[in-house]
């Protein structure tokens, strides 16, 4: 089945699921399918740039701060270091970051973006600003706004579950 024919076909039946089996299931599970749904749609924007999902949530990092350390990038990212050091070797084989080690601390290993890892933020960002643009149309600014405060709320009440086990 080709990738097209396939996304919508998974959108299709998660519609279905919403609105027909299920439409007062858990909020976690609507969640994770809207989650799904916005990085379905990057993905596929991203992919026409030759640029793979997962190394957008690098670059988004290290365009806001460049010249982590490997650790303190997974820790950002919500990833295991193995992870972060796969993607980090494919992303510097295409040339988005150089890793660097300093004089003074030869353990850590800093990630920093090259040029073109830099000059992809004006082109990736507003692929992520249509996707959020597109997720968005037809909801009124004040049902965005309140979803905004719902959904910041349930990640501060799901931390302090986290920091208090």
């Amino acid at each position: 089945m080709p990738s097209n024919t396939r996304d919508t076909e998974i959108a299709s039946r998660m519609l279905r699921h919403w609105h027909e089996a299920v439409p007062n299931d858990r909020m976690a599970h609507l969640v994770k399918d809207a989650t799904r749904g916005f990085l379905r749609a990057l993905q596929t924007r991203l992919a026409r740039h030759d640029v793979q999902l997962g190394h957008w949530t690098f670059l988004r990092i290290l365009w806001e701060r460049d010249g982590l350390t490997k650790r303190e990038l997974s820790i950002e990212a919500g990833v295991m270091e193995p992870t972060t050091v796969v993607a980090l070797k494919a992303m510097e084989k295409l040339g988005y970051v150089s890793l660097e080690q300093r004089p003074d601390n030869r353990k850590n290993i800093y990630v920093f973006l090259t040029p073109l890892g830099r000059k992809l933020k004006k082109l990736l960002v507003p692929l992520a600003e249509e996707v959020n643009a597109l997720a968005l149309n037809g909801i009124p600014a004040k049902e965005v706004e309140t979803t905004r405060r719902a959904l910041l709320l349930m990640i501060n009440n799901l931390g302090a579950d986290a920091q208090a086990e």
